[in-house]
Formats: structure tokens, C-alpha cells, sequence
């Protein structure tokens, strides 16, 4: 899709003669009366569109002559298929991204595969997340490579180029055409045209239009490539391409003359008007890159998410046996629900903190509650240090767990934070204030929930830390740690060793869940 000639340069060279006749007016204007030079300046122009060949418009009357209107209803029976085909395309990121590839070779092609997100998805599927953002990322360098200075520099061009076709064939032929023939159907050729002379001023506008997007039109360009481009594209022949030749042909000619120039002026009193090509200017090749970028930036976070979400309800089923768990009554993302409303972040930390609750109330306040007071009051133990650490680890979890009751209940509406919280929230469409105080207020309420999740797991650790050495001390010939193993089993009224491994688990698997929210993604 590469072009032989850059766009607008026919139209260029033809202007050179009306820029010739504007210096020549300049240098006599103050010679004489310039409305007078204007007029014979016009008579000047009327007189070439008398001689010219193209019997387009009649100077005397000014009028608007069937041969125009034969002129334009060729140029519309070859446009009318291609508008149907062409007449979004402009608009179209889907054309972007067909001429982009038209550019590349077979092996930069099965690079850009590389890059699509059913090929990333389906690499996820069998290799470690940090493998995966690491093929992709080379691969995307790789790609990025291909599109030096002068490869964006063609591929633009092309693509303005075809963009200048396109606003050629889109252009309202049948609106220009019916003021010649009243009765002309759109798209139907069967018909034959009556057309008429007309006031040539109902169609100047539409000449300007035309010559617009006309002298924007590439005419020396690699014709052929670019149809064949286009039926890649569309699957189907836009244009016959011979009838095509022929009239780019006829076109230069016409160009050329300058005949449709020369009716405008004439029309709008204005012996030194110009055409202002409508030359497309779009730069494609960046963009493109950049959407792609952040498209595979946008493949891997989800896969990341996906990830992360598949290992929490692996490990919640592991602890809880279900994946559903809500046990907060307010700091909840049913509350969130009128944070959004109002573009405001909400709660961030509502499934970790349903996860601590129920852990808490469900295993630790019962089981291991039991299992630390008989290790702590019935063992004997070689370090001191040893069962200190172990009890403090279990009085700050005990401390959390009261906090987290406290902190719930302020939310309420009723509560101190959440009253307060309320009426600002009825305040904030107004008042910006109020506003500035909710997201000050929930960054201080997200800040306490990951402080007590974190505090939480650190304590979870230190027990989980203590109740390890223990197994393992009970498996030994000689205890090392507790001195009196078959009293403090005595103590249980279930088997003590399966009870203390169980624990352990839960636990273990507890902070595994935890440190997703305080710690980020894990790589699996």
C-alpha cells in the first residue's frame, strides 16, 4: 500500500498558473480599480470554461450543464458498491490494524499471534505466571522493533492514502446528482438519467465539497496493491479495478484543466479560489502500539486476578469448606455499593476481614483456645521464653478479635464512624467537604482493617511457629521442649497429636489466605 507520489501534488502543480495570475493582479492593483480587475479576471475565466472541452457549465447564465452531471453519475456507478462496503471504515480500528498487518512479514505476523490474548490465556494455562510476563514481555519488545522511523513513515502514509479513497468514494454523489434528475433512485443503474441544466449555485457548494476530498486523492498511487489490500480486507472486489484505471486516467486529465476550479470561481465571484485538499494526517502506528501495550498489560493483570482469586477459594475451601463467607455486618460490599455511587473507592478489605471474623469465632476462640490453655497451664516447659511467646501470640489474636467487633460495630448506622460517615454521604453531591472527609475516612478505616488482618497473621505465624516445634518435639524419644507429654495429653478428650497437626493446618493455611491481602500476589 506504498505510494508512488505523495497526496495533492497534481493539485499542487495546478495551482501554479492561478498563483502566477494572483502576483500579477497584486503588481497592478494599485494601477487601477481592483473591482474592475476583478471582473476581467472573471470574463478571463468564463472565456476558458467557453473553450474548454469539458462541457461542464455555460458561463452565460451560469448554469450547471448535463455533461457535469454525467461526469459525477460515472464516478457514482463505480463508488456506489464501495460505499456500501467502505462507508464506516474510516471510523474503523479494524482498518487500523488490517493495514498494520498488510505490512508485516509471515514471521512478524506469528509475533503479533504471540501477543493476542487467546494465545497469552492459553500459555497461562500450562506455565508459571512469571514465565508467562516474561515471554510475553520479550515477545512485546520484539514486536515493538519491527516499527523503526521509517516502517511507521510508510505505514502511515498508506493508510491516509487509503483514508483519502475512502472519503472519495463516500462522498453524497446521489445528493449532487438528484438536483439534476429529480426522479434518480439511489444505487439503482438500471435507470437512465434525464438530467437537466440547472442554476449553477445549486451546486457549488457541492463542487467545493467534491474538489475537497478530489484533490486530496492520490492518483499516482500503487492502485492495485491497495484494491488487492482491500479485498483481503473485505473479501470481496471494492472497485474493478480496470474501470478504475480508466477513470484515474480521465481524472489526471481533468485535474489537470483545472475546469472544476474554474466553475467555482466563476460561481462565487472569486477568480483566485482554491480547493483545501482534505488530506488526512493520521498517525497510526503509535496508537496501535500503545492500545496493544496496554491491552497485554490488561490480559496479564486479569490473569493475575484469576490466579489470585483460584488459590483464595482453594485455600478458603481448605480452612471453611465453602468459598462464601460473611460474617461482617457493616464493613461489607454491600455498603460499598453507595461508595460507588458517589466515585468513592468503598471498603477494600471486606473478604479478608470475613475471613479473619469467621476464623476467629470459628476455630480460634473454641479449638485452639482450648488446645493453648492445656500447653500453657498443664506443660512443662524447658524455656520459659518459649510458652511466653506462645502466649502472647494468642492474647494480641484475642485482642484483634475484640477490635474487630468494635470496628464493625462503629460502622453501623447507628455507631459513632458511621453516623458520621451518613451525613456526609448525604452531603456529598453538594458539599465538597464532605467529599474530602469520606475518602480521608475510609482510607483510615481501610487502614485499620489491614492492621489488624496483619497483626493477625504475624500472631497466627508466632502460634503456628510454636505449635510446629511442638509436633515435632512429641515425635522424639527424648522431649526437648515439653518434659511432661503424657500428662498434657491426658488432659484432651480427643487424640492429642492428630488435634495439634489439624491446628497447625488450619493455621498454616489461614495466613496463607491472609497474606493475599496484606502481601499482594504470590506466582503459583
Amino acid at each position: 500500500m506504498t505510494s508512488k507520489g505523495k497526496v495533492g501534488d497534481t493539485a499542487a502543480r495546478g495551482a501554479k498558473p492561478e498563483g502566477f495570475l494572483r502576483r500579477i493582479f497584486s503588481t497592478f492593483a494599485g494601477m487601477g480599480d481592483p473591482e474592475a480587475e476583478k471582473k476581467k479576471f472573471l470574463r478571463g475565466v468564463a472565456k476558458e470554461l467557453s473553450r474548454s472541452r469539458y462541457k461542464f457549465y455555460k458561463p452565460k447564465g451560469q448554469e450547471a450543464l448535463p455533461g457535469l452531471a454525467k461526469f459525477f453519475y460515472e464516478i457514482y456507478k463505480l463508488a456506489a458498491p464501495a460505499q456500501l462496503l467502505l462507508g464506516n471504515s474510516a471510523a474503523s480500528g479494524a482498518l487500523r490494524a488490517f493495514v498494520i498487518e498488510s505490512f508485516l512479514t509471515l514471521e512478524q505476523r506469528e509475533l503479533s499471534e504471540r501477543l493476542t490474548e487467546a494465545h497469552i490465556a492459553e500459555r497461562a494455562r500450562t506455565l508459571s505466571l512469571s514465565t508467562v510476563q516474561q515471554e510475553t514481555k520479550r515477545d512485546l519488545t520484539s514486536f515493538f522493533v519491527v516499527f523503526d522511523g521509517e516502517k511507521s513513515r510508510i505505514i502511515d502514509e498508506a493508510y491516509n492514502t487509503l483514508l483519502a479513497f475512502i472519503n472519495f468514494v463516500n462522498f453524497d454523489y446521489y445528493f449532487l446528482l438528484k438536483k439534476f434528475d429529480s426522479g434518480l433512485p439511489e444505487r439503482s443503474f438500471s435507470y437512465k438519467p434525464k438530467f437537466d441544466s440547472i442554476n449553477g449555485e445549486y451546486v457549488a457548494e457541492d463542487l467545493q465539497d467534491f474538489l475537497e476530498v478530489f484533490s486530496a486523492l492520490d492518483l499516482e498511487t500503487d492502485w492495485p496493491r491497495i484494491f488487492g489490500a482491500l479485498k483481503d480486507y473485505k473479501k470481496i472486489d471494492i472497485v474493478p479495478i480496470e474501470a478504475w484505471s480508466k477513470f484515474v486516467a480521465a481524472a489526471a486529465e481533468l485535474r489537470k484543466s483545472l475546469v472544476l476550479e474554474m466553475i467555482v470561481r466563476h460561481l462565487k465571484e472569486d477568480p483566485f479560489w482554491e480547493a483545501k485538499p482534505r488530506s488526512p494526517n493520521d498517525r497510526i502506528v503509535e496508537p496501535f502500539l500503545q492500545k496493544l501495550k496496554i491491552q497485554i498489560e490488561t490480559v496479564l493483570q486479569r490473569i493475575v486476578q484469576e490466579r489470585r482469586n483460584s488459590k483464595i477459594d482453594e485455600i478458603a475451601n481448605q480452612v471453611f469448606g465453602t468459598t462464601v463467607i460473611l460474617r461482617m455486618k457493616n464493613y461489607t460490599e454491600k455498603a460499598n455499593v453507595v461508595f460507588a455511587k458517589k466515585m468513592l473507592g468503598g471498603y477494600t478489605q471486606t473478604q479478608a476481614m470475613n475471613y479473619l471474623k469467621a476464623y476467629l469465632m470459628d476455630f480460634f476462640k473454641k479449638d485452639i483456645r482450648e488446645l493453648v490453655d492445656i500447653l500453657i497451664i498443664r506443660g512443662q516447659w524447658t524455656a520459659t521464653l518459649q510458652s511466653q511467646q506462645l502466649s502472647d501470640c494468642y492474647h494480641s489474636i484475642m485482642d484483634v478479635s475484640e477490635k474487630i467487633l468494635q470496628f464493625d460495630e462503629e460502622l453501623a448506622d447507628e455507631g459513632e464512624l458511621g453516623t458520621r460517615m451518613r451525613s456526609a454521604l448525604a452531603k456529598a453531591d453538594r458539599d465538597k467537604d464532605a467529599v474530602k472527609y469520606l475518602r480521608g475516612a475510609l482510607k483510615e478505616t481501610n487502614d485499620k482493617a489491614t492492621a489488624m488482618i496483619s497483626k493477625a497473621a504475624v500472631n497466627l505465624i508466632g502460634i503456628g511457629r510454636q505449635l510446629k516445634n511442638l509436633i515435632e518435639d512429641l515425635q522424639k524419644p527424648h522431649h526437648e521442649i515439653l518434659l511432661n507429654w503424657k500428662e498434657v495429653e491426658s488432659q484432651s478428650q480427643r487424640p492429642f497429636k492428630p488435634w495439634i497437626v489439624d491446628t497447625y493446618k488450619k493455621i498454616y493455611f489461614i495466613v496463607q489466605l491472609l497474606q493475599y491481602f496484606v502481601k499482594g500476589d504470590e506466582d503459583a
